[in-house]
């Protein structure tokens, strides 16, 4: 366990990069200077959020400040998550294991794939007529 009080991580995901920064407080979140709940109005990214600090059982023991840019509200919440998790093992290496096991320190690799030269989408094709 480190001894300073501020703890910085990076999350990224789809088109989203979310620099996470946890400070001990209360258990503040701030978002683009916004509270959580007016950025995330959805309660489901709201809960994506806040299971890093579930599973390492210290929900209200930091408050966490989060600048997030590109991509949707989806893709934030994903790289938001990983930069949390990523930040508390920056803070306590113990924790790995138990986040590393709830899946939370994998980065998504999926992009969305390119529009390909005379397909309609990606793998959409136009309409084929035989005569």
């Amino acid at each position: 366990m480190k001894s300073a009080a501020d703890f910085s991580a990076t999350g990224r995901r789809k088109t989203s990069v979310a620099r996470v920064r946890l400070a001990s407080g209360k258990g503040k979140f701030t978002v683009n200077r916004r509270s959580l709940e007016e950025y995330f109005p959805v309660e489901t990214h709201r809960i994506m959020i806040y299971r890093p600090l579930n599973v390492a059982n210290m929900l209200g023991s930091y408050d966490v400040s989060i600048k997030v840019s590109g991509g949707g509200k989806t893709g934030q919440t994903g790289a938001i998550q990983l930069g949390i998790a990523r930040a508390l093992v920056e803070r306590d290496e113990e924790l790995r294991k138990p986040l590393r096991d709830a899946g939370l320190l994998t980065r998504d690799p999926r992009k969305v794939e390119r529009k390909k030269y005379g397909f309609k989408k990606a793998r959409k094709r136009f309409q084929f007529s035989k005569r």
